[in-house]
């Protein structure tokens, strides 16, 4: 993903969060994230890696992983992740690990929901993560249009419009797509291009077995779900 993203020679790049909490690399992510990323926002397996959340709120599998994390991350990782916030606001465009009216826990899937964090937010053009889907939505006056962003969806931010638009996920696609997604948003030209890469999924999901981590997570990476 890193050197697709590279490719294309981005002014900055942000992390819309959970850089933790799933995956067999909690350490070598964080400091890749804290080399390439110029923003990252906190999402709430961080906070629950970091015990800032009650378990409790989680589902058993990401529990056993969020343990485990909290077990081996080194002190560099959880001063970077101490570090960070929910939210944040850069150019104009509004960023939220969940939502504009949580950044921590609302999931933003519904139409009633997208509505929502648009009116909610100050910022015409809202960045969320958390569902791990990749949406594009513009709200002009009272008609809503998008929903999802398939690998090479290219959408344009009408003026005058507000605009939502997820990235997906790299570590874990909820989509049906296995590939790692990431998002281009381009300011100027006012478009927000989505793209996927191929990576070896097999390679994560023997490190996740080799760690006794849930197979539950491991399997998952396969489809996309």
């Amino acid at each position: 993903m890193l050197e697709s993203l590279g490719a294309e020679s981005p002014d900055t790049v942000w992390c819309l969060g959970d850089v933790v909490g799933y995956g067999p690399r909690p350490n070598r992510c964080c400091a890749l994230v804290a080399e390439r990323a110029d923003l990252c926002l906190i999402g709430n397996h961080d906070l629950a890696v970091l015990g800032r959340l009650d378990l409790e709120e989680f589902a058993p599998d990401a529990v056993e992983s969020a343990r485990w994390t909290s077990s081996v991350l080194e002190d560099s990782s959880r001063t970077f992740l101490e570090s960070l916030s929910p939210s944040a606001s850069r150019d104009g465009v509004g960023l939220y690990h969940a939502s504009p009216r949580d950044p921590v826990w609302e999931y933003v899937l519904t139409p009633q929901v997208v509505v929502a964090s648009l009116y909610e937010a100050e910022e015409p053009i809202v960045l969320v993560g958390h569902s791990h889907v990749a949406l594009a939505f513009a709200l002009d006056e009272s008609l809503l249009t998008g929903g999802l962003a398939p690998d090479g969806t290219e959408f344009a931010l009408a003026e005058g419009a507000r605009t939502l638009l997820n990235p997906g996920s790299v570590g874990q696609p909820r989509d049906s797509d296995p590939r790692a997604a990431w998002m281009l948003l381009d300011l100027d030209s006012r478009t927000a291009s989505f793209h996927r890469v191929t990576y070896p999924v097999e390679r994560t999901q023997a490190e996740i077995r080799e760690r006794g981590l849930p197979e539950a997570l491991a399997e998952r990476l396969a489809h996309g779900l």
